[in-house]
């Protein structure tokens, strides 16, 4: 997934749309300043946070008739200082949520592939919940949509590896089943080892042409066991991998922190260990695999059904994340 950007520069809305009521026009402030002593133009931009190359057109239709020759500044002028609001856009996240704002530049420098599994002719493991079927694919799929919009939200560089343009992220309980899932636009083979290896070899694929410091993978599952049996969110590692342990662990770190404070009596028994997993053995950039919870079991069940609760996971990963990404930048 390629990130596409809108800059959208806000100055007032007198500005925006001339023929605005003056009532509402004069309820807006805008920053204005005047150049210090011999301060020039570019000088004055880089003060006030607004880039000589990029911002240049922008500050100037903003600030009309209070130039001198070659656009000098001129010390008796109050000049407009236009906000820049960036604009992200990713159809994947759904109509709905297509454009959203960068909030924050947090984790520049960063790249990150989010593999969610399965998808395509295989659905995963299916639960059961009254009358309704629980795709693991669907769930695993929109959790991890939630997750690469926060990442984006922040700054990051985000490649969905499972791709379906049909289902953006989702509010309902019962997310519908599909087979529209593509492995970045190509089809997803039934054959387990083909499907591995494919997904594999698209996350080093992307690695390969990234250039960011702070680059990881993340592997999300939904398990299946016994009805009976409850289980916290626990994550895997590759055994020969310390950068991929050290994830993993801030991950489950993450989460008791999480449950210690919004459930105190709750306690939380997720897991770390390692595995000999395909995708964490063979991934080029450090990897973690989070199964997110048991299909099978009611309570583990609420987990997911819920848009809440699925925007939650997202959240608590986002901050697993941003902590070991913290922790590689020290």
């Amino acid at each position: 997934m390629k990130l596409k950007i809108i800059l959208i520069y806000i100055f007032t809305s007198i500005l925006l749309f001339p023929g605005i009521l003056k009532s509402q026009a004069s309820e807006d402030k805008v920053e204005k300043a005047k150049p210090k002593s011999g301060e020039g133009l570019h000088a004055f931009m880089i003060r006030h946070k607004l880039s000589p190359k990029e911002d240049l057109q922008v500050f100037i239709d903003a600030n009309k008739g209070k130039f001198g020759k070659n656009n000098s500044l001129l010390a008796h002028h109050s000049y407009n200082i236009p906000s820049k609001t960036i604009e992200l856009y990713e159809p994947l996240f759904g109509k709905e949520r297509e454009k959203f704002p960068l909030e924050s530049k947090e984790l520049k420098g960063s790249a990150f592939y989010l593999v969610c599994g399965h998808g395509g002719p295989d659905p995963g493991a299916i639960g059961v919940y009254g009358n309704h079927e629980l795709h693991e694919d669907e769930y695993a799929y929109d959790i991890t949509l939630r997750l690469a919009k926060k990442l984006m939200e922040n700054g990051a560089k985000v490649h969905l590896i499972i791709k379906d343009k049909d289902d953006g992220i989702r509010d309902g309980h019962y997310l519908k089943y599909d087979n529209h899932e593509t492995c970045d636009g190509a089809s997803i083979p039934l054959d387990q080892l083909k499907r591995l290896k494919q997904r594999t070899n698209k996350v080093n694929e992307f690695y390969k042409k990234d250039t960011e410091p702070y680059r990881r993978c993340l592997v999300l599952h939904l398990d299946s066991r016994s009805k009976r049996k409850q289980i916290d969110v626990f994550f895997y590692h590759y055994r020969k991998s310390k950068n991929g342990k050290i994830l993993a662990n801030t991950l489950r770190d993450t989460f008791d922190e999480k449950y210690n404070k919004h459930q105190p009596s709750r306690g939380f028994e997720g897991t770390v260990s390692s595995r000999n997993l395909y995708i964490l053995r063979n991934t080029t950039p450090v990897s973690a695999f989070a199964e997110l919870g048991n299909i099978q079991n009611y309570r583990d069940q609420q987990r997911f059904i819920k848009a809440d609760n699925r925007q939650a996971l997202a959240n608590w990963l986002y901050d697993g994340l941003k902590k070991d990404f913290n922790k590689f930048n020290k």
